[in-house]
């Protein structure tokens, strides 16, 4: 058993549970990501990025674009927009990393190609996006 009250937290369904307050000075629930899982998939994408080294963009991105939907879609409720961006920042670096190995130069490209690029032409995921539930409708007075 865990006492929220004492500020104590618990893992379930790979989410962190723990109290904080709001800036209205509620107590409440928040709910992110664990470190776990974030590593988890981080090893997940270095290995597809390791075995795949040689080969052009188009298919790593392939690759790596339904892991990323998956793990983003799962976790797009609660409070996980700062593991998101680590993680897009992250996957933005291996491939700008990826582009400029095959051209043989150091660096990762970051005056050469733009993020709109990067996601728009070579059709890397971006939809990371946090799902809030709907408020539930109040009962209107009779």
């Amino acid at each position: 058993m865990v006492n929220l009250a004492k500020g104590e937290s618990f893992a379930f369904l790979g989410f962190e549970f723990r109290p904080i307050r709001s800036r209205r000075g509620v107590w409440r629930p928040q709910y992110t990501p664990r470190l776990k899982k974030r590593t988890a998939l981080l090893e997940k994408l270095k290995d597809i990025f390791q075995r795949y080294v040689s080969q052009p963009v188009d298919r790593v991105i392939d690759l790596i674009n339904p892991v990323l939907r998956g793990w983003v879609n799962y976790f797009a409720v609660g409070h996980s927009s700062r593991c998101f961006s680590f993680i897009k920042d992250w996957v933005d670096k291996k491939i700008r990393r990826h582009l400029m190995r095959a051209r043989n130069r150091k660096g990762f490209g970051w005056k050469r190609w733009s993020r709109k690029w990067v996601y728009q032409t070579l059709g890397l995921y971006d939809a990371y996006r946090v799902r809030r539930p709907c408020p539930r409708p109040t009962a209107a007075p009779a």
